[in-house]
């Protein structure tokens, strides 16, 4: 028999090159996160750009840790948008903190799968506790049972499979929905300011996008309560069945706030469901000042906050909250024989029973990270002084006889725009857009956009954890900059 020579080359990164490697990243995040502002806040490649410069094909032999991180800063790097920057104020912004980041390494290294609770007790434990820990931070009633998803459109998508659910004379489970002759159609409704997962989650659950409803705004650009009562009395009388709605506590484009408390006493009318998506202003509920912006969310059968949006939590973390978890339960669990145990009762949890996924993310292990070093008071006094920002800012704008506010401001993000006294109104749309390119491609700062009835509006969100007065008054010195230079007043 032919002898052999024993494999050597197997096994993981030893100890001691993992132990330098590690000191030599935490080092280099350290320093990322102190010298943040040297960035430009977008990334300034093309289209192509990153996928031109690496390899065609893995490499035969492995690399030195080395050799990775000079790849990693000379050709991933310069690819990269910077979240974490103070001056990031597009969309909601989102901070990766330090405990926070800490956090994430900690359980990628443990890297369990917590879709049981006999694969890792401490990951579906810690969860329950840091949302019960979150439940009373934000003001909600004990009667709101939590989990963890990884984005509010996952958490809205769950939401509207349990809303279906609820109605189990439908046997949406056992039978389907697709040539039934038996099931009416089903409707759902959101403000016409909803966020668009609203809108995935019909078109993945089998709804379909005839079936949302999309109700008119007041002049806050809330839900119209009473235009909600009528579209869906409209829909009963065509033999329609509505079953969901979805309300919004600081909606993506201007951070209104609907009227929670009276479309949950129409729910409850009707026998529909109601969501709230509160996933960006959801942290503010801290706020015992805030706290009358969430009237009526108690009454909900559940509730999307994003932790990774306004709570400093790398993303992601969605925390999800119902009232009627037995209903989740229903519409979600399918335990084959591989994955029974022996453990039972409201202690051992199997979290798999309770969403899509199998496999889970440690993620309350960030969130409880984040929670104990902050501590209640540090997040409110955070959060206190982004809203006072945001209030600087559209004080700024209210003042300046070039700009104007579109929006109120109840949270940290302002709607606004350029409208000098020069500029017709139809052309007004195409200032901003200009404006907006020329603020961003400066790379000093970052903003988004949005739209209110037609008109094109920037969108200043103040939620970053690194964020100083001085951050925004640089980016309100570079708006007015900019607008001078396309106005040719220079």
């Amino acid at each position: 028999m032919e002898k052999t020579e024993p494999v050597t080359d197997i096994g993981d990164m030893p100890a001691e090159s993992f132990r330098e490697a590690g000191h030599r990243l935490i080092d280099w995040i350290a320093e990322y996160l102190e010298s943040i502002e040297d960035y430009s806040v977008l990334s300034e490649v093309k289209p192509g750009d990153i996928r031109n410069a690496l390899p065609e094909g893995p490499p035969g032999e492995g690399e030195p840790f080395e050799k990775i991180m000079e790849d990693f800063e000379a050709v991933i790097l310069p690819g990269i948008s910077h979240w974490n920057h103070p001056k990031f104020f597009g969309y909601f912004s989102i901070t990766g903190s330090g405990p926070g980041i800490l956090g994430e390494l900690l359980a990628s290294a443990l890297n369990v799968n917590g879709m049981l609770w006999r694969t890792s007790p401490s990951a579906t434990e810690l969860e329950g506790k840091v949302l019960e820990w979150f439940r009373g931070m934000v003001g909600l009633p004990e009667s709101f049972w939590g989990i963890l998803y990884d984005t509010a459109s996952v958490s809205t998508l769950h939401a509207v499979a349990a809303a279906r659910e609820a109605l189990p004379e439908l046997m949406i489970r056992e039978k389907g929905m697709a040539g039934r002759q038996d099931l009416r159609p089903l409707t759902m409704y959101a403000s016409e300011n909803a966020h668009s997962s609203v809108d995935k989650a019909a078109i993945a659950l089998g709804i379909g996008l005839e079936n949302v409803r999309k109700i008119r705004l007041d002049e806050l650009g809330r839900m119209d309560a009473s235009d909600l009562r009528s579209r869906v009395k409209a829909d009963q009388e065509s033999g329609l069945r509505p079953f969901c709605t979805v309300a919004t506590i600081g909606t993506t484009s201007t951070t209104a706030v609907d009227p929670v408390r009276g479309i949950a006493c129409l729910c409850s009318e009707l026998g529909m469901w109601l969501h709230v998506d509160a996933a960006y202003a959801g942290p503010a509920a801290v706020l015992p000042e805030l706290r009358p912006m969430f009237d009526g969310w108690e009454l909900a059968d559940s509730i999307v906050i994003n932790p990774h949006k306004w709570l400093f939590t790398p993303i992601d973390c969605s925390a999800f909250y119902t009232r009627r978890p037995e209903v989740l339960r229903r519409a979600f669990t399918l335990v084959p024989e591989y994955l029974r145990t022996l453990e039972t009762g409201p202690e051992a949890t199997n979290l798999m029973d309770y969403g899509i996924q199998l496999g889970r993310r440690f993620r309350a292990l960030k969130l409880w990270f984040v929670l104990r070093y902050f501590g209640l008071e540090g997040i409110r006094s955070r959060l206190r002084d982004a809203i006072r920002l945001a209030r600087h800012f559209a004080g700024w704008v209210d003042e300046h006889p070039d700009f104007e506010r579109m929006a109120p401001t109840p949270f940290s993000t302002v709607c606004f725009r350029a409208h000098p006294e020069e500029t017709a109104d139809q052309d007004l749309n195409d200032l901003n857009e200009r404006l907006l390119g020329s603020v961003n491609g400066t790379g000093e700062c970052f903003l988004s956009h949005t739209k209110i009835s037609g008109q094109f509006c920037l969108r200043m969100a103040i939620g970053n954890v690194r964020t100083e007065e001085r951050h925004v008054h640089d980016a309100w010195v570079i708006l007015q900059h900019e607008l001078k230079k396309l106005l040719n007043r220079q």
